[in-house]
């Protein structure tokens, strides 16, 4: 019996993250926009599953912070302010540039040669411009790049704030010459850990992540212009 309920127990566990992944997703894709209502009934038709997982996958979104409950209204899309932008940006600059920094004092050929790899993926999901494509092939890079600096702990909290900043990935990546600078960051990135060169991927990593934040807290200026 203990047998059977641990196996239920982890197959619920599967199917929960699996669920959040999946609402993860579709935010980070623009199929649900900031402030927009979240309602169960559409979730679980576009899931497959029933409410409660649905619930359960929405309580952890809204620990991330991407997913705000209202009281009487439901859920709905977190929104981010010009000042929470600028202070997760700040964080995530500081953080990338030690992860960077890291990573170019222990890369390995291996790694530099999937790092190379990820970065011509990305640039392959430029020219698709799709936006899941273009989210998933950043976060293989993001993952790499975590990996080889050899610290979990910065993995976590970056994991953390990309998730909040997920919100605004999608707008920054969008907007008209981004992509091109993007893929020129990444290259740079990539190169200065396969040289060794501490000092100069700590500042490329940090160099693209202020060059990201300028885009997508100019886009907040505008939204809130307009409202």
């Amino acid at each position: 019996m203990q047998k059977v309920d641990l196996q239920i127990s982890k197959q619920s566990a599967t199917l929960r993250l699996m669920v959040e992944d999946r609402l993860r997703a579709a935010i980070a894709a623009g199929q649900f926009r900031p402030g927009q209502r979240l309602v169960e009934r559409e979730l679980c038709e576009m899931t497959g599953v029933g409410r409660t997982s649905i619930r359960e996958a929405l309580r952890q979104l809204e620990a991330e912070g991407l997913v705000t409950s209202i009281p009487h209204r439901g859920p709905r899309v977190s929104t981010i302010s010009v000042a929470e932008a600028r202070q997760l940006y700040d964080l995530r600059a500081l953080l990338e540039g030690y992860a960077g920094r890291s990573c170019a004092e222990r890369q390995t050929a291996k790694e530099c040669e999937a790092l190379g790899n990820a970065v011509r993926e990305f640039e392959r999901a430029a020219r698709t411009r799709e936006p899941q494509k273009l989210i998933e092939a950043k976060n293989h890079f993001y993952d790499l790049l975590l990996d080889g600096s050899g610290n979990a702990f910065i993995r976590q909290v970056l994991t953390t704030l990309n998730n909040r900043i997920t919100l605004l990935r999608l707008t920054s990546m969008t907007q008209p010459g981004r992509l091109k600078r993007s893929i020129v960051e990444l290259r740079d990135i990539a190169a200065a850990i396969e040289s060794r060169d501490a000092d100069r991927a700590e500042a490329a990593c940090r160099l693209h992540v202020y060059r990201a934040a300028e885009v997508a807290i100019a886009y907040l200026d505008r939204e809130t212009v307009k409202t």
